[in-house]
């Protein structure tokens, strides 16, 4: 029997949408079947996992530097009511799905969550993980917030938020490092 080596090349799908095309920083690692797709603008230093989708397709995604998007997760908006804005060294976690909100610096959004339209993460916030963050919510700056609804449970040490957040981000940083053989 006769086998013979069959290597396919995956990449991820990067894809022009009404006109607008995504536009990826520096130093940014996308997955092999990441998708991202319209008006979607990635700073430097991001990472978007396995899975993940950017559908800026009906309205304008917006990730600052050093953001991971993990594996799973969907980011999209409604059309000419919302967009995503995140702000640096944002943690999205594993299967997490925001529909236009506002994620400020050094949050951290837990595995599972959903953020709805027009809410907003406050600077060094967490939200935990399966929390649903209703839309319109208000998330104050190093509060904690959990539940479904979500709902607020304690503040945050300022400095130990941004700690913990801005290692988590560093830390995909590196791992994205890991796949560039």
């Amino acid at each position: 029997m006769h086998y013979e080596l069959c290597i396919i090349l995956i990449m991820a799908i990067i894809r022009k949408v009404r006109g607008f095309e995504p536009k990826i920083g520096e130093g940014t690692f996308l997955a092999d079947n990441a998708v991202v797709v319209g008006d979607v603008t990635i700073g430097n230093e991001c990472s978007i996992w396995f899975g993940a989708v950017l559908r800026g397709d009906v309205n304008t995604i917006t990730l600052g530097n050093r953001v991971n998007v993990q594996d799973g997760s969907v980011l999209h908006t409604l059309y000419q009511k919302s967009t995503i804005e995140i702000g640096d060294d944002v943690s999205i976690g594993h299967n997490v799905t925001i529909h236009g909100a506002k994620i400020n610096n050094m949050a951290l959004i837990g595995m599972g969550s959903t953020i709805l339209d027009h809410a907003e993460i406050g600077e060094g916030a967490i939200i935990a993980a399966g929390s649903v963050v209703l839309s319109g919510t208000k998330v104050g700056p190093h509060e904690l917030w959990a539940g479904s609804p979500a709902k607020f449970k304690k503040m945050v040490d300022p400095a130990q938020a941004s700690e913990i957040n801005v290692k988590i981000a560093k830390n995909y940083l590196m791992y994205s490092t890991w796949y560039e053989e």
